[in-house]
């Protein structure tokens, strides 16, 4: 997402959902076509703002996996999906985003409620996710073979094949968007699909199973499980069935999952997270730069594997960039997203209750090492929430400034040149998204040039688009996501020599 998405509902749906199919989808599985409850129980989600019970959701046990790879697998072999013309898969795919605007409003609703996010968060999650449908059914005929000259005795040429069935497993803190991003291109490319929802807001990512058959895309074509990641998630990435995983989430997890993806052969796109920073040369617009930490840090709480978790300012600005940030930190208030409809200063809760504990305790052991807490920090009695947070005296060498907090924490870090600004950046095990912040284009172009990282911003964080590729470097994963260079992960290529 990016800061200059509407932040505004769509129109009033025209195909309004029936009351009754609403509350037998919502909190079940959905498997081949059919809304069905779980074989490991149930679990509660709660609102994390307020503690109020939302709804009940089903939990997937490795028998429902067994059952979501066989549909999968059934429809992969009617080539029901894979067999269409690209042209009308990808208007499928099309109207999955076009279902998921009809029905913004309460999707965004419980999407606030369910993840803590404020309401015209969720709503900019919504559109975005929709704008993955649309990207992405567009591109589903732009995916072409070529012919290779082998002399007149040769006809040679190559085609792109769909994997079979990609397993998703799915973050928590953009579970509509997160999905979208692999499911519509999946879709596109013929595959057939089983989304592993996340445990913590699991509810919203039953409307895509709802968009699907709103698209008429075939049953099996997508198929949503909610399970623990001990038990239904490592069910799916080790089954023998599937044929492609892509995960986003932690280093461990993700490292647990190539290996179990490893054991059957099966490729993985893995996205682990960062611990980016922003370089803050001495010509910046300061200006520009603190309104981009707003975006930056702050946006969904600080939940955000490419947030602005750092800031390396150089030493002739560094109080000036202190003082600011804090002053922004200051304005930014805390409540419970769904009372948040309007754009603003303002910030829901983290997700849980043991996420806010972490990104607070990280903060107390920062202190406890010798950096300044000079906003926020604050942990509320009830409900997820942590004051916006800005250090002040942070060293490379910290935990810090080493490890993600996935809360709305600001490390601001000192430097003396731009030699020792990229050393600092480049210091991590991280290398996801960079970014630098200068009226020297020419500067800003060699900085990033040298930054270990997949995605590099100058002059506005989160720039580009659901267009351009996003991946990481180093424990950032391998893979990319977003762009046309998506579509590679879920084709494989096949050559046909024919002798003439």
């Amino acid at each position: 997402m990016t800061k200059s998405q509407r932040a505004t509902c769509c129109p009033a749906a025209a195909f309004p959902l029936q009351i009754w199919w609403l509350t037998i989808s919502i909190g079940k599985n959905y498997i081949g076509g059919q809304w069905v409850v779980g074989g490991a129980g149930e679990l509660a989600v709660t609102d994390p703002a307020t503690g109020a019970l939302i709804q009940h959701q089903a939990l997937a046990d490795a028998a429902d996996v067994d059952a979501a790879v066989g549909a999968a697998r059934a429809l992969v072999n009617s080539r029901a999906l894979s067999g269409l013309r690209p042209v009308e898969r990808g208007r499928m795919v099309r109207r999955m985003g076009e279902f998921l605007l009809l029905h913004c409003d309460e999707i965004a609703r419980l999407l606030s409620r369910e993840s803590g996010k404020p309401l015209w968060e969720a709503v900019i999650e919504v559109e975005g996710s929709a704008r993955y449908f649309e990207y992405y059914g567009n591109q589903a005929e732009t995916v072409e073979g070529r012919s290779i000259p082998l002399g007149d005795d040769y006809f040679d040429f190559t085609v792109h094949e769909p994997m079979g069935i990609s397993a998703q497993v799915i973050p928590w803190n953009y579970p509509l968007e997160m999905t979208a991003r692999s499911l519509s291109a999946a879709l596109a490319t013929g595959n057939a699909c089983i989304i592993k929802s996340p445990e913590l807001d699991p509810l919203s990512c039953a409307y895509y199973a709802l968009a699907a058959e709103y698209a008429g895309l075939p049953a099996g074509a997508v198929n949503v499980l909610c399970g623990h990641g001990h038990h239904a998630g490592a069910a799916l990435v080790a089954h023998p069935g599937i044929n492609q995983v892509v995960f986003t989430g932690s280093v461990q997890t993700g490292i647990a999952i190539g290996q179990a993806a490893a054991a059957n052969v099966v490729p993985c796109v893995l996205e682990l997270g960062g611990k980016s920073a922003a370089i803050v040369r001495t010509d910046a617009d300061l200006d520009n730069l603190i309104g981009n930490i707003r975006w930056g840090i702050f946006f969904n709480a600080g939940q955000v594997c490419s947030a602005m978790s750092r800031v390396i300012a150089h030493a002739d600005v560094y109080d000036r960039v202190v003082e600011a940030a804090a002053g922004l930190a200051s304005q930014i208030s805390t409540g419970p997203g769904i009372e948040r409809e309007q754009m603003g200063l303002n910030m829901g809760a983290l997700v849980s209750l043991g996420q806010r504990d972490r990104a607070q305790g990280m903060v107390t052991e920062a202190a406890r090492q010798g950096a300044r807490v000079v906003a926020g920090g604050v942990a509320s009695e009830q409900g997820a929430f942590l004051t916006p947070t800005v250090l002040a005296g942070v060293e490379p060498s910290m935990n810090i400034a080493q490890d993600e907090v996935f809360g709305p924490v600001l490390s601001v870090i000192k430097a003396h040149d731009d030699v020792q600004a990229l050393a600092i950046a480049n210091g991590t095990d991280y290398g996801l998204v960079a970014g630098v912040f200068s009226r020297d284009i020419s500067a800003s172009m060699g900085l990033a040039r040298d930054l270990r990282a997949g995605q590099v911003f100058i002059n506005e964080w989160f720039a580009g688009g659901v267009e351009t590729p996003f991946g990481g470097y180093g424990k950032s994963g391998y893979g990319r996501e977003k762009g046309r260079e998506a579509l590679w992960n879920y084709v494989q290529t096949k050559n046909i020599a024919v002798r003439i």
